[in-house]
């Protein structure tokens, strides 16, 4: 016996160890895969040495459970392991079974049980008073369960700080597994919580931690694991090394388990496709599938992915084929969660492949139904429901789709999952809604909205793996629900009620676009809604892109909200504001480019010009949508005259602005950073000097020129003096992705989650934000049709009041003038900043060589406009 006790107890802490990372990670269905958690556990066992190990009971119901649990059948190892429970007579073995048991009840959504079986296996190592280095790693296991439980829950700071323990107990003991699963797991959470640099700082402890790793099979694991988790929180660069460089130990040594190697290709395809580089990730899933066992999960789940790619990307032939292939496979499979969520993805996949594939789906769904429900899985069976509810919904067959929907929903409730829950509830509003019950739809599309607000951090926070499908799985919500309050039905008008509804959806859909770009929720702080700024003197205005027109609702100072329409298809909208923006940075003015600008135009002002110009409003405040955000608003045109002739513009993500007031003349303090020689591969910029002694003759100005400009000095500076203003005049993108939105600074690219910690660090000392936030010289990515997020982004992440801005860059002799004229207007007049825009941009409109708006256009301010 006494030679057993240190292989199980290695055995008991290696099963330990697979449910360390990702258990926290809610499960979802991405519309690529369904997996178990986005993040690969790791699956090693590691000698722990003789001396450390005391009596463990070797019970046969522990490893029984250990089994099932591995094989995703949770309610079965529910059940082992309470009968284990009862049988136990050791503390320590009692402990960690009610740690196993709080991870089974997790996964199975039962968060009471989970709670308080997590609990009592705390309570009882606390009571104990033992500390033997099992005890210490038990206790590890238990505060690492705890702390997915809490994240979960929404509670990552919680989460966060218990990590942290069970980091420090793991190190203490030199179980370097555990201290690598709890590290990923602190990273998860300081990313829930916006900490991005500490996340980053976090990831690379774990891979210089795998770096001095000995262990071969540890270290290509950990690899694995790190890279899936970079990606999760959007480092698909970063992700990809890591990846590479565990295929690379995989491929060059001696006894390589086939399944790893397949493993870490799969995870290399999703990070491709995750990156849009859809070729690289066919290749990769393809030489996942034929590397891996026949029939095996990691096969299984590579095809499936390169089945759906094949369907997206036109190659229908390929795809038929392919799926042919599939389908005989899963008569090899034992039934498990992963088996039940293979089913679904297929069936999904043979529904996008035309009705041929409907009856087949239908198959599949049936049996994934039967197989969630003989593993008591009511997490699995509420998806099987669901989509098969979808698929009825698909072929018309409302009754049966209605009532499917129904007990899908009535599960995910049941058991408290409301990010399975808005998925039905959406799909409940759009059966109902096609049946031409619109008010009992509204009231479905009503409750899918509500449960996605409650939802912000959690979609991007828990389940990172949602940004796959945020366009094809989250926004339409939103807008099917702006449509129907728009549109109520035959002859009847939106009453007030119902266009302040649509304001708020619409506004929502902004925010959660940020938190999926950022993946955290972003807009946080004091936040005072427009309505109640005082002398805005400002009318706002939403335009909504809906698939068959374009809606406007407009907003003026102590009016009702009124609304207004054009017919035009998404599209076709999409296509004019693209060719609009070619336009408006050619060098010359065409007629084409002004019958373009009229157009925009006529869908958002014209129907409204005569109340604008009744109310006196001085400020045209735009809350953008979509593609709208690339145009340039100031150059809209009547006829006659450019919008901004008229009035001054500014631009917001929604309707909470940070804090708003007045800029204080008399304290225009400015740190002014910029760049004018070459440098990273970037040209040089000769008209930055120029921009530079143009502020420094209108403001005091502390300046900082090339390399002099480094992202510690920026830092230093903006620690040591309260500056109201941060001018960079740099070059700069703005992207859809996070991580390649970035400014220029001598010693490196400055990406957006540094910007952010580098601009917010004075916050520790003083609570002032910065007033405005000046990117000169910067662009929106080229062929990004959402590169405004990343211009939105960096505005909200930023903390500052306000943000100006550029949407192309402009190196030459006007944009030295109009920056110079913009701080003039500033610290001379007592106008508000988009007045000084306006001014400023005025200046460049009158002069002849510099008319056209390729001057003057591209320069927005975001945020607050007073």
């Amino acid at each position: 016996m006494a030679k057993k006790q240190p292989r199980f107890l290695r055995k008991a802490l290696a099963f330990a160890l697979c449910l360390l990372i990702g258990v926290s990670l809610t499960l979802i269905l991405e519309l690529r895969q369904v997996t178990a958690s986005s993040v690969q556990p790791l699956l090693l066992e590691e000698k722990i040495g003789e001396k450390s190990t005391q009596y463990l009971s070797d019970s046969n119901l522990i490893q029984q459970g250990r089994e099932l649990y591995q094989a995703e059948r949770y309610a079965e190892a529910v059940n082992i392991w309470r009968s284990a429970l009862k049988a136990e007579k050791n503390l320590s073995s009692q402990a960690m079974v009610l740690n196993y048991l709080s991870l089974a009840y997790q996964q199975l959504g039962q968060w009471q049980q989970a709670t308080k079986t997590i609990s009592s296996s705390l309570n009882l190592i606390q009571n104990s008073k033992q500390t033997t280095a099992q005890t210490k790693l038990i206790l590890g296991q238990a505060l690492n369960t705890q702390g997915s439980l809490q994240l979960a829950q929404g509670k990552a700071e919680e989460a966060l700080n218990t990590w942290q323990q069970a980091t420090a107990i793991y190190t203490t003991a030199g179980y370097t597994q555990g201290r690598i699963g709890s590290l990923i797991n602190q990273a998860q959470a300081q990313q829930a919580l916006g900490l991005y640099l500490q996340a980053r700082k976090t990831l690379a402890e774990v891979e210089q931690t795998l770096e001095n790793q000995p262990d071969r099979q540890l270290k290509t694991t950990g690899l694995r694991s790190l890279g899936n988790v970079l990606k999760s929180v959007g480092a698909f660069a970063d992700s990809r090394r890591v990846l590479q460089q565990s295929l690379q130990m995989l491929q060059g040594g001696a006894n390589v388990s086939q399944q790893e190697l397949s493993a870490t290709l799969l995870s290399l395809g999703n990070t491709a496709y995750a990156q849009s580089n859809t070729d690289a990730a066919l290749a990769y899933y393809e030489q996942a599938a034929t590397t891996g066992s026949a029939s095996s999960m990691t096969q299984i789940q590579s095809q499936i992915n390169q089945l759906q790619l094949l369907i997206a990307t036109g190659q229908t032939k390929k795809a038929e084929s392919l799926s042919l292939q599939l389908q005989p496979k899963f008569s090899n499979l034992p039934p498990s969660r992963s088996t039940i969520y293979s089913r679904i993805n297929l069936a999904k996949s043979l529904v996008k492949l035309g009705t041929k594939g409907n009856a087949e789906s239908a198959k599949l769904l049936a049996i994934a139904i039967q197989e969630a429900q003989n593993l008591s899985d009511q997490q699995a069976e509420s998806y099987a429901l669901g989509y098969l509810g979808g698929l009825y919904e698909q072929t018309q067959q409302w009754s049966n789709a209605q009532d499917l929907t129904q007990q899908a929903l009535q599960i995910a409730q049941a058991i408290n999952a409301p990010h399975i829950s808005y998925q039905w509830q959406w799909q409940l509003g759009r059966v109902l809604k096609a049946q031409g019950a619109i008010k009992p739809a509204t009231s479905a599309y009503e409750v899918a909205f509500t449960t996605l607000k409650s939802l912000r951090s959690d979609l991007v926070a828990i389940n990172s793996d949602i940004q796959f499908s945020f366009r094809e799985a989250v926004e339409p919500v939103y807008r099917e629900y702006v449509q129907l309050l728009l549109n109520p039905g035959e002859n009847v008008e939106s009453s007030q009620e119902q266009l302040k509804q649509a304001r708020q959806v619409i506004e929502s859909l902004q925010l959660a676009e940020l938190d999926n770009f950022f993946r955290s929720a972003c807009l946080q702080g004091q936040i005072v809604p427009i309505e109640q700024i005082q002398q805005s003197e400002a009318a706002v205005i939403y335009p909504i892109i809906l698939p068959d027109r374009l809606e406007v609702i407009l907003s003026l100072p102590q009016q009702p909200l009124r609304h207004y329409a054009t017919k035009i298809s998404q599209p076709e909208v999409e296509e004019i504001i693209e060719q609009l923006r070619e336009n408006l940075e050619k060098s010359f003015t065409t007629p084409e480019g002004k019958l373009l600008s009229a157009k925009v135009y006529d869908w958002l002002i014209r129907p409204v010009e005569a109340e604008l110009s009744e109310s006196q409003v001085k400020t045209l405040v735009f809350v953008l949508d979509g593609s709208l955000r690339n145009v340039a608003i100031a150059a809209l045109y009547d006829g006659k005259q450019y919008l901004v002739e008229k009035y001054s513009i500014a631009l917001t993500p929604g309707l909470e602005l940070l804090g708003p007031r007045p800029l204080r003349q008399g304290r225009l303090k400015t740190l002014v950073a910029g760049l004018t020689e070459a440098r990273h591969g970037f040209s040089s910029l000769p008209n930055v000097s120029d921009e530079l002694k143009a502020i420094e003759s209108e403001v005091p100005s502390e300046v900082l020129v090339n390399q002099k400009f480094t992202s510690s000095e920026l830092r230093k500076q903006i620690d040591s003096v309260p500056f109201s203003v941060v001018h960079l005049a740099t070059h700069g993108q703005f992207s859809s992705n996070a991580d390649e939105t970035f400014v220029l600074a001598w010693d490196k690219p400055i990406k957006l989650n540094e910007l952010k910690d580098l601009l917010r660090s004075r916050e520790q000392t003083t609570p002032e934000p910065i007033e405005l936030l000046v990117l000169s010289a910067c662009e929106t990515a080229e062929g990004d049709k959402r590169a405004a997020l990343g211009l939105a982004g960096v505005a909200i992440q930023a903390g500052a009041r306000s943000t100006l801005a550029s949407l192309w860059s402009l190196d030459d002799e006007s944009g030295a003038r109009l920056i110079g004229q913009f701080y003039k207007e500033l610290a001379t007049k007592q106008v508000t900043k988009a007045e000084a825009l306006r001014q400023a941009q005025l200046s460049l409109l009158k002069d002849p060589d510099y008319r056209h708006p390729l001057h003057w256009a591209s320069y927005v301010l975001l945020g607050n406009w007073l």
